[in-house]
């Protein structure tokens, strides 16, 4: 008798006569067993499984290429043809993620759930949902927002599979991304927050606020553990650029004088020498307002700058970056001006002499580039450069963040939600205190009893008519809420005003700013009393810092069409400000 659950091997026999036979063990196989089960039929049904289990697994595989994705004339000639303009299809390590790396799970159930989901497809497939350009376009929103969700829901699961949060080292990241990097492990944001549009069309700016505010809020579920590794790599790539910033800082200041200053230049009772030299990055800002910077749907930092972060927090070292896509057109810029820079590199320094304030900047001369839709191509004839300083006064909402991008708004001249003569007319009262000549200029919303920051349901942006009583006004101006302004123009004189309801180019004490172009150098000296003592003015003091905004009007335009500093903050005598003021 064979032992349970082992190999039996049953014997014919045959009784002819007395002789007994048996059939060969292997003649037999057909009815071997093993733990009760027949040998034979489980080989032939784990083989059939294997065979089964292949095709199926090839025949899921196939559908799971790039080729069999833009077999679909709907993927070929829309989605799939964007996606060839970006770093995921070409890029300089050779690796290409395709649509399955993208929108096909990795673990076997959840691609199998994927792929029954995926029948939805055919079946509109069939009834020409998306066939054609145009009615792509009406369903592609609600098609980015389907994958949006489900990334969402499972932390950007596919974008794991390839970026590991654990092994980012941000040496080798700018500094805006490890700055949100780091702010995903602490907050729990996860990769599609930020990197939606990342292959195809950007659509995010179609969500309405509310919306994309609730889609890419943090989820405290998704915060991380911080490596160690992570630290280590964001201290070491502070340590580099903190060097590289002191080592030009030392080669500007051993520089000689500027050829303008040497061929007699702008008179200046200050030594320039030994006066650190810091070099600032303008840059070209576009129809980028002050509220579309507090926008989300509009800019990806909105989110940031509400916690409290400064614009220099993220912006700071890629600020020529910015500008060359913002003059091209390519960003908040839909009147570009053919050949303009995108940045303008101002070598700044600060002195004072203990009753005024010196400012030196040079900077590069740019040729003409005639502004297409100004009949001459020149916006302001008389003046081929000016140069504006603002020093913010007190109790200004979010100056320190923003700077003077605070006084830029969606209303004002040349920008979207400008006032238009039907809209002057409406609002005759408000109009009548304002000099409207040339159409709203800067302003603060201190001065304003409300703003439309989001533009909701149509609404313009702004509150250029939404004005506080002139008592109210008054009393702000006694406060010092508004902005210091002081402006170089190199066809007439200094100028010296504020920015409160409008902006004023009078009634500030006397400030002088001499500017000489000498060669393809333009160097200007300017200064103001320390403590001025007038209406409009903001008295300087040792132990306080200022937040202070440069521009530059180059190449004879005005209004927006300038390029801009970020926020610095400015002391007397003062190591650890960005602008250090010097006693001379």
């Amino acid at each position: 008798m064979a032992a349970k659950g082992a190999m039996k091997n049953p014997k014919a026999t045959s009784t002819e006569g007395s002789k007994s036979t048996e059939k060969p063990w292997w003649k037999n196989w057909r009815n071997w067993t093993i733990w009760g089960l027949p040998i034979a039929g489980t080989i032939a049904m784990f083989a059939a499984g294997i065979i089964f289990w292949g095709g199926f697994n090839t025949a899921m595989e196939a559908t799971n290429t790039l080729g069999f994705c833009i077999t679909c004339h709907e993927m070929e000639n829309t989605v799939y043809q964007e996606y060839k303009s970006t770093i995921h299809f070409q890029n300089r390590t050779g690796v290409r993620a395709t649509c399955s790396d993208c929108h096909v799970p990795d673990p076997w159930v959840h691609k199998v759930v994927r792929k029954i989901e995926a029948s939805r497809e055919l079946f509109h497939k069939a009834l020409g949902s998306i066939d054609t350009p145009e009615k792509f376009e009406k369903k592609r929103l609600t098609l980015a927002k389907r994958v949006w969700k489900s990334m969402k829901k499972t932390d950007s699961r596919e974008c794991r599979n390839c970026h590991n949060f654990q092994s980012m080292n941000p040496e080798f990241q700018r500094p805006r991304a490890r700055k949100q990097h780091l702010n995903a492990f602490k907050t729990g944001q996860t990769c599609i927050d930020c990197h939606k549009g990342i292959a195809h069309k950007d659509i995010r700016s179609l969500l309405d606020e509310a919306e994309l505010e609730k889609l890419e809020k943090p989820n405290p579920l998704a915060i991380r553990h911080i490596p160690q590794s992570f630290l280590d790599g964001m201290k070491r790539a502070e340590e580099k650029e903190a060097a590289e910033v002191k080592a030009l800082q030392a080669v500007a200041s051993a520089a000689p004088a500027p050829a303008a200053l040497a061929a007699g230049g702008p008179a200046s009772p200050i030594d320039w020498s030994g006066v650190e030299a810091k070099t600032l990055t303008l840059f070209y800002p576009g129809q980028a307002s002050f509220e579309w910077v507090q926008t989300g749907k509009d800019h990806g930092g909105a989110r940031a700058f509400k916690t409290g972060d400064r614009c220099a927090f993220c912006h700071a070292k890629e600020l020529k970056d910015m500008g060359a896509k913002i003059v091209s057109g390519e960003k908040v810029e839909p009147t570009p001006i053919p050949g303009k820079r995108g940045h303008i590199d101002v070598s700044t320094q600060a002195a004072h002499d203990g009753e005024n304030l010196y400012f030196r900047f040079t900077w590069k001369n740019a040729a003409h580039n005639p502004v297409p839709f100004v009949d001459g191509g020149k916006m302001d004839k008389a003046n081929q450069a000016k140069l504006a300083v603002m020093i913010a006064g007190k109790d200004i909402e979010n100056v320190e963040l923003a700077g003077c991008w605070v006084t830029c708004h969606g209303d004002s001249r040349y920008m979207p939600d400008h006032p238009k003569k039907e809209d002057i007319a409406a609002a005759a009262d408000a109009a009548g205190r304002l000099d409207m000549t040339a159409g709203m200029t800067k302003y603060l919303a201190e001065s304003r009893t409300e703003m439309e920051i989001r533009g909701r349901r149509g609404a313009k942006r702004g509150g250029w008519d939404k004005l506080k009583p002139k008592d109210e006004v008054a009393a702000l101006t006694k406060a010092g809420t508004f902005m210091d302004l002081i402006r170089f123009r190199s066809g007439d004189e200094a100028e010296n005003g504020s920015v409160l309801e409008q902006r004023v180019m009078t009634g500030g004490a006397k400030a002088t700013a001499n500017g000489v172009l000498s060669g393809d150098t333009w160097t200007v000296i300017m200064s103001r009393p320390l403590k001025p003592g007038k209406p409009g003015d903001i008295d300087i003091e040792a132990g306080k810092t200022y937040m202070i905004g440069i521009a530059i009007h180059d190449d004879h335009t005005t209004a927006r069409f300038h390029h801009v500093s970020l926020e610095y903050m400015l002391g007397l005598d003062d190591a650890e400000a960005e602008i250090n003021v010097v006693k001379k």
